[in-house]
C-alpha cells in the first residue's frame, strides 16, 4: 500500500472540506462575536439599503397578515353556521330542484306518505346531485324551504288560499340562493384574482429578495471576520500581510457585489405594481357581491312585502266581518 498517496489523498481532502467548512466557520464566529459584544469591528450597512430591508420587512408582514385573513376565501364553509345540523337530505338537493317538482310528482309522493313527516323526506329526497354548498346564505335559503314546504303541507285538504307566510318563505328561500351563489362566485374571483398573486409575490418575489439579503448578511460576516483575522494581537493595518490584504479585498468586492445585487432585487419587488392590482381586484370582487345580494335582496323585499301587505288587508276584512 503506497503511504504517499494516502497521505496525499487526506491531505487534499482535508483542504476540500476546509476551503468549506472555514468560511462558514469564520461567519459563525463573527456573529457571535458581535451578539455578545465583543467584536472588534463590524462594517456598516449603506443607508439606502437599510431602508430597502425595512421597506421588505413591511412588505413581508403585510402579505403574511391579509392573506391569513384572507385565505378564508378559499374555504366554502368559512361562514356557515357552526349550530346547524343539517343532514345528508337537507343537503342533497338545491332549492330550484325542491322546487321543480311539478304538481304530478308531488301528488304521486305524497299519496306514498302516510304522514306530514313521510311527505316531507318524500319531497327532500336526495338526488344523484353533489351535496349543495356550505354556506350562510344556502343554510338559511335551505331552512327557510324546509319551512315553507311544511307549511303547505299542513294547509288543510281543500284549502284554495295558500299560505302567505309559506308564500314568503319561498320567496325568501329562492333569494338567500341566489345571494349564496354569488358569495362563491366572488369567492372563486378573489382566489384567483388575489389569494394566487399575494400567494406568488411571498412565496416567490420577497423570498427571493430575502435570499439576497442573507447573501448580504453571509458577505458582510465574512469581510468582518478577515479584518478580525489580520487585526488579531493588535496588529495595525500597515503591518497586515499580503495574503490578509488579499482576502480583505477580496471580501470587500464580494460584500459591494452581494449590496448591489440585493438592492437591485428589493427594488424590484417594491416597485412592482401587482400587489395593488391584486388589492383592487379583491374589492372589486366584494364590491360587485354585496351589489348583486343588494339587488336580490332588494327585490324579493318588494315581493314579500307585496304578499304581507295582502295578509295585512284580508286579516282586517276578516277581523271587520266578525
Amino acid at each position: 500500500m503506497n503511504t504517499e498517496k494516502l497521505t496525499a489523498g487526506f491531505a487534499s481532502f482535508g483542504k476540500t472540506v476546509s476551503s468549506s467548512v472555514t468560511p462558514f466557520a469564520a461567519r459563525s464566529q463573527q456573529w457571535i462575536r458581535e451578539q455578545t459584544g465583543s467584536a472588534s469591528v463590524q462594517t456598516e450597512l449603506p443607508h439606502d439599503y437599510v431602508e430597502l430591508e425595512t421597506r421588505i420587512e413591511a412588505l413581508k408582514q403585510t402579505h403574511q397578515k391579509l392573506l391569513a385573513a384572507t385565505s378564508q376565501y378559499a374555504n366554502e364553509a368559512y361562514d356557515y353556521p357552526p349550530n346547524i345540523r343539517e343532514s345528508f337530505q337537507d343537503l342533497a338537493k338545491g332549492i330550484s330542484e325542491k322546487r321543480e317538482l311539478t304538481n304530478a310528482e308531488q301528488v304521486n309522493l305524497l299519496s306514498k306518505a302516510s304522514s306530514v313527516s313521510n311527505a316531507q323526506e318524500a319531497l327532500t329526497a336526495p338526488s344523484s346531485e353533489k351535496p349543495q354548498p356550505k354556506t350562510f346564505s344556502h343554510a338559511i335559503a335551505r331552512a327557510a324551504l324546509a319551512g315553507s314546504q311544511q307549511l303547505t303541507m299542513a294547509t288543510p285538504q281543500g284549502s284554495t288560499e295558500p299560505d302567505p307566510l309559506a308564500q314568503g318563505l319561498e320567496k325568501f328561500a329562492v333569494a338567500e340562493e341566489k345571494v349564496g351563489h354569488a358569495r362563491l362566485e366572488q369567492d372563486e374571483k378573489i382566489q384567483g384574482m388575489f389569494l394566487a398573486g399575494w400567494s406568488t409575490t411571498l412565496n416567490q418575489s420577497i423570498k427571493s429578495a430575502g435570499k439576497a439579503r442573507t447573501a448580504v448578511a453571509n458577505a458582510r460576516l465574512s469581510l468582518d471576520a478577515a479584518k478580525a483575522r489580520a487585526a488579531a494581537g493588535g496588529r495595525h493595518e500597515e503591518n497586515y500581510t499580503e495574503q490578509q490584504k488579499r482576502a480583505i479585498e477580496q471580501a470587500e468586492d464580494d460584500f459591494v457585489e452581494k449590496v448591489d445585487e440585493a438592492t437591485s432585487v428589493m427594488r424590484n419587488v417594491l416597485d412592482t405594481p401587482e400587489p395593488l392590482r391584486h388589492v383592487a381586484a379583491l374589492v372589486q370582487a366584494q364590491a360587485e357581491f354585496h351589489a348583486r345580494s343588494a339587488e336580490i335582496l332588494e327585490e324579493v323585499a318588494k315581493t314579500i312585502d307585496e304578499i304581507q301587505m295582502d295578509q295585512e288587508t284580508s286579516y282586517r276584512r276578516a277581523r271587520d266581518a266578525q
